[in-house]
C-alpha cells in the first residue's frame, strides 16, 4: 500500500509584528524615563525659576567667572544656604 500525502505549509505570516528585542526594549524605556523626566522639569517651579536666573545675563556672567579652585566645607556651604533662604 502506498501513501502519498500532499502537504501545503502554510506560509510564513507577512507583516507580523516582531518581537522587540531586549535592547529596544531597553531604548524604549530609556525614551519613556526621559520624556517623563523632561516634563517634570517643565512643571517644576523650582527648575522654571532656575532656568530663568541663569539665562539673565548678569546671573549667567557670574557663573561664567566662577573658578574651580575655592574649596568650601560643608558646613559653610551649608549656612551660606540657610542664609540665602534655601
Amino acid at each position: 500500500m502506498q501513501i502519498s500525502t500532499i502537504a501545503n505549509p502554510t506560509p510564513p505570516v507577512r507583516n507580523a509584528p516582531a518581537v522587540p528585542s531586549a535592547e529596544s526594549r531597553r531604548i524604549s524605556d530609556d525614551v519613556a524615563q526621559a520624556r517623563h523626566t523632561a516634563m517634570s522639569a517643565l512643571t517644576n517651579d523650582r527648575f522654571r525659576i532656575m532656568l530663568e536666573q541663569i539665562s539673565d545675563p548678569v546671573s549667567s556672567g557670574a557663573i561664567m567667572t566662577m573658578r574651580g579652585d575655592n574649596v568650601v566645607d560643608f558646613r559653610s556651604a551649608q549656612s551660606s544656604y540657610a542664609d540665602n533662604g534655601g
